[in-house]
């Protein structure tokens, strides 16, 4: 059975089990138990994420810890500059140290007015946006696929689909990620198998 690898957030963290279920029998799913926070954490936490388990399938996001920015400073968690710096190497390693396919997940939207009226610090939609398009070109620049979370909840409606935290989701939210990302791994799987024809770019 092949081996399939996510890594991400507590947005991961809350759609996996629903990813799991929907690959049933087709592929071993695993993620780390704690989150998968920053892009500097998932760099330092690679190879014991990823690297050493050599799966056939690794999906992996980081951004939403990236923009967190507290509401008496204008300093990002994690630097744009950074953050380019930190995906291109995760990448860079993963298409380097496994024989994976690769796929990057857009970070998801959020709703800034709704966050802050909950948390103790900020997330920009505007900074969503900007993360997403540095790391959108740096997977397109190493021909990594991308699964665009953000535009599949941006379509279905986001503020629908969102808790009044303004970042994680309700269970419609959650269902609908999940579904979208098992669907984006299955056509990988039936790639590895040579059944279908994926629509994504291989890497």
């Amino acid at each position: 059975m092949k081996k399939t690898i996510f890594i991400g957030d507590s947005i991961r963290m809350g759609y996996q089990n629903i990813v799991q279920r929907e690959l049933d029998g087709l592929a071993d799913v695993w993620g780390p138990e704690q989150n998968g926070g920053n892009s500097q954490n998932v760099l330092t936490n690679l190879t014991a994420w990823a690297i050493a388990h050599q799966p056939d399938i690794i999906h992996v996001n980081c951004g939403l810890h990236d923009i967190k920015t507290p509401f008496d400073s204008a300093e990002r968690a994690i630097s744009l500059a950074q953050y380019q710096g930190n995906v291109r190497e995760i990448l860079a390693r993963l298409r380097n140290e496994t024989q994976a396919t690769i796929i990057w997940a857009t970070t998801t939207p959020v709703n800034y007015a709704w966050h802050h009226q909950n948390k103790d610090f900020d997330r920009f939609e505007g900074d969503v946006d900007a993360y997403n398009t540095a790391a959108t070109a740096i997977a397109t620049e190493l021909e990594i696929p991308i699964d665009d979370l953000f535009a599949v909840v941006i379509n279905a409606g986001r503020d629908a689909l969102l808790v009044q935290d303004g970042v994680h989701f309700n269970g419609q939210g959650y269902a609908l990620l999940g579904k979208t990302v098992a669907d984006c791994v299955r056509r990988y799987l039936g790639k590895e198998i040579g059944i279908g024809n994926p629509r994504l770019s291989p890497r």
